[in-house]
Formats: C-alpha cells, sequence, structure tokens
C-alpha cells in the first residue's frame, strides 16, 4: 500500500517537519541498522538542480511530499536494495545501499562502522525517472556481507 503525501504549508514547514521527525527519530532498517539524519541533509535530499549543472536550487515538492515514504521504504523487508553509485569514482559502492520502495521512490544511506556497530547516514531520496531506473537495473544488489567486507 502506497503511504500518504505529505502535504504542508510550505518548504519552511517541510524542513520543521523532517527535523521533528527524521532528525530527532530513531529510523532502523528491517534488519537493524539505526539511520542518522543530519539537519543540512535537507537541502541535499529536497532540492532539485534547475539547470545542468547539477547544484540543488529548487526546492522539490515531489520529493518533500515523499518525506513520509523514507521509514517505510527502509523498514520494507521485501524493497529491493542495490549498491549505490559513486559518480566521481565511476563505480558502485557496497557502502552506500539503495532502497527501491513504491513507484520508484530511492532512499540512499552510507553505511559504516562504529564502535564495531554498522550504522547508516541517510544520503538522499528522490523518485527515479525513467533514465535512473533504467541504470538501475544495471546495478548489483546490496548484501550484508559485500557492505562488511567493504568496510574492513
Amino acid at each position: 500500500m502506497t503511504p500518504p503525501l505529505l502535504k504542508l504549508a510550505d518548504q519552511a514547514a517541510y524542513r520543521t517537519h523532517y527535523e521533528r521527525t527524521l532528525c530527532r527519530g530513531g529510523i532502523v532498517t528491517h534488519d537493524g541498522i539505526r539511520v542518522f539524519f543530519r539537519k543540512q541533509e535537507f537541502d541535499h535530499a529536497f532540492f532539485e538542480s534547475s539547470g545542468r549543472r547539477g547544484e540543488n536550487d529548487v526546492f522539490s515538492l515531489e520529493r518533500a511530499m515523499r518525506m513520509e515514504w523514507i521509514a517505510p521504504a527502509l523498514a520494507d523487508p521485501n524493497a529491493r536494495r542495490l549498491q549505490g553509485w559513486l559518480k566521481k569514482e565511476q563505480r558502485h559502492d557496497p557502502t552506500r545501499r539503495v532502497t527501491v520502495f513504491i513507484d520508484g521512490f530511492l532512499v540512499i544511506i552510507a553505511l559504516r562502522l562504529r564502535d564495531g556497530e554498522l550504522r547508516a547516514q541517510f544520503v538522499t531520496c528522490y523518485p527515479a525517472d525513467a533514465r535512473t531506473q533504467t541504470k538501475l537495473t544495471r546495478a548489483p544488489f546490496w548484501t550484508l556481507e559485500d557492505c562488511l567486507n567493504a568496510l574492513r
């Protein structure tokens, strides 16, 4: 079942909601990994580029309305999980996990070991366009084993 879209008054209301619910909340993935959210990630996750330079300079209502989809995506044991792509290095990274949720909504987290415990940092989320969905067909599946081997 598709979660409802979040409809708030304006960009400031979405930012406040993000800080109150995600930055202060304790979100845990379906496989027990705690995910941390930093306030500054709001600008990366909920803005998009108005041009070809790739600078996230325009607030994206389409992304922000799906903010409430992040936790269910990460908690869904049946969601597809793929290795993330490092654009600068032109390679897949087993320490980045892309969760593919309803309607191609992607949630990307970066994993790390801290005091022997696997933790994750929220990177971004967005509805994938057709081009991105095509690229995802070439991404390797994410596995805990590959991730831990890369972190050691």
